[in-house]
């Protein structure tokens, strides 16, 4: 069932969700050559816990992370650990938070110093993607209008949509229905509301779509070793345009002054 939330519901999935934008704009100040995913982690474990609220990631289906990190070739899902972050590296951040029981869930991509300008191209492409998918996030739309907008942006350039994994309501639970893929045709899936609240996220490979995981159980990598970018914004749907709950200002404000491109 897609449970329609209150104004005041929104507002504290807004909470959640700028609190995961302050926590990716700090360890986009703290990403650079040498660092080691899991001393990233421990530091957005640390930021969330000091604003009050908790990780939404950390045990969730046995995760053992406050963060998904997942470089170059890896998809999602990438669990944090001894692995250092090189020059050149693109490394994809997705973040989850609880406040009242209310969950935040957000992803940015970022390149770290100097990375390839197709790799580059890549990522401001999906990004782009994104905001189409929340131009389509409106009431009367259906999810695949949503899929549509991401699909048909990104392939014109070669690029490969995943399509295993998908974006998703969310509020008490953080993966809740409807499913939002980013691949479809318009006017199919579930009809939009007003007050749904989803998380739309691009997962866009730079060569074919195809995926494998790891043996790690979750790390999800692409299957022919080629980039790939992952953006998620936390939304609700309007009448007439969307309400973004979450916000990259403070992470964009970030790339500016430190060596990383987003």
């Amino acid at each position: 069932m897609i449970r329609i939330k209150t104004k005041e519901e929104i507002e504290i999935l807004r909470k959640c969700s700028l609190l995961v934008g302050k926590t990716l704009a700090e360890v986009a100040k703290h990403l650079r050559p040498g660092v080691r995913t899991l001393e990233l982690d421990t530091l957005a474990e640390t930021f969330i816990r000091d604003h009050g609220a908790l990780p939404g990631f950390k045990g969730y289906n046995g995760f053992p992370g406050t963060l998904c990190i997942s470089i170059n070739d890896e998809v999602v899902h990438g669990i944090p650990g001894n692995r250092v972050i090189n020059e050149g590296d693109i490394v994809s951040v997705d973040c989850g938070t609880i406040i009242n029981g209310y969950y935040g869930d957000s992803a940015y991509t970022f390149g770290v110093g100097e990375i390839d300008p197709e790799v580059k191209l890549l990522l401001q492409r999906t990004k782009e993607s994104l905001y189409l998918g929340v131009q389509a996030a409106v009431e009367g739309n259906r999810t695949g209008d949503i899929g549509f907008a991401v699909q048909s942006y990104v392939e014109r350039f070669g690029y490969g949509v995943v399509r295993e994994l998908v974006g998703h309501g969310i509020g008490k639970s953080m993966h809740e229905k409807p499913e939002i893929p980013n691949f479809g045709k318009r006017g199919s899936g579930p009809k939009l509301k007003e007050g749904m609240t989803i998380c739309i996220e691009p997962m866009v490979n730079l060569g074919r779509k195809e995926i494998i995981q790891l043996q790690d159980g979750w790390t999800i990598k692409t299957a022919d070793g080629k980039p790939s970018a992952h953006y998620e914004l936390e939304i609700a749907v309007g009448k007439t345009e969307a309400d973004i709950l979450t916000s990259y200002s403070e992470i964009e404000e970030v790339i500016k002054t430190y060596t990383i491109y987003g």
